[in-house]
């Protein structure tokens, strides 16, 4: 019995607080779309660099994720591993999208893919579900975004021009088109 009240003030407590255990789905902002990057799998500890255009936008290791709102419209987003994967993109306004990134064993470190997840992705969907519920995502902080821009921008500009004049036209990168977007009432 003082098991079950000490558990009926401790859920009443945590309620009162408004304590989340997990981040959900949100929505981007008005006049914005969200990308959300997650891992093929919730294992491991290798971690990529994330960039948007010619911007750094974040890192996190495997068994986390990130939240990213960006413009509608023409995107290119990039992962760095030991190799470089990107992903053109043309978003729609108010759209949630997901980019489920793969670790692959390269040579000397972890090599990179991903693809876009579509609404038909149903095991695939709930796995994603599962973990956004479950945490919030990783944040990089503004100062180490601003850091890593500066000391990453010859590193960025030599990776898109390789990208535009070599490998844009070689390697069958991934696209996501506007109606790829995940519909809200899928996200619950």
């Amino acid at each position: 019995m003082k098991t079950k009240i000490i558990a009926f003030f401790l859920i009443s407590f945590l309620l009162e607080m408004n304590v989340t255990f997990g981040q959900g789905f949100e929505a981007p902002a008005p006049g914005k779309s969200v990308v959300y990057f997650v891992p093929e799998k919730e294992k491991g500890t290798a971690s990529y660099e994330y960039f948007h255009n010619d911007k750094y936008i974040g890192v996190f290791k495997k068994k986390n994720y990130m939240r990213y709102e960006c413009d509608p419209g023409k995107n290119l987003f990039w992962i760095s591993g030991e190799n470089k994967e990107f992903i053109s993109a043309d978003l729609q306004e108010g759209g949630t999208y997901i980019i489920i990134v793969c670790m692959e064993m390269g040579w000397a470190s972890v090599r990179v893919s991903a693809y876009p997840l579509g609404a038909k992705s149903t095991d695939e969907l709930e796995r994603v579900k599962k973990l956004v519920n479950s945490k919030p995502p990783v944040i990089t902080p503004d100062e180490k975004v601003q850091e890593m821009n500066v000391k990453l921008a010859d590193f960025i500009k030599e990776k898109l021009t390789l990208y535009e004049t070599e490998w844009k036209s070689v390697k069958n990168f991934p696209h996501i088109d506007p109606e790829m977007a995940i519909p809200v009432e899928l996200l619950k």
